[in-house]
């Protein structure tokens, strides 16, 4: 799977959990660029990530996210 590939998917994942079809992901997106993107949506966020890339994540690996960008190279290696 390409990066754009993941992003794609994360983009339709990011819309339907913060119920918005404008979002536009970028690798330097964070949770300040999104409105409502708090630590509970975080937790959404991360569980529909899981579950359509059929993943884990650890709590070391996602205690250091910075970005979207950083989210996509995580998704990329869990994948591998």
């Amino acid at each position: 799977m390409t990066r754009e590939d993941i992003f794609a998917r994360l983009t339709d994942i990011f819309r339907n959990v913060f119920d918005d079809d404008e979002i536009v992901l970028t690798d330097s997106t964070t949770a300040d660029d999104i409105e409502d993107w708090d630590s509970l949506e975080q937790i959404n966020l991360l569980v529909a990530i899981e579950k359509r890339f059929n993943i884990k994540f650890q709590l070391a690996d996602v205690s250091h996210l910075e970005n979207v960008g950083a989210m996509v190279d995580l998704v990329a290696r869990l994948i591998a």
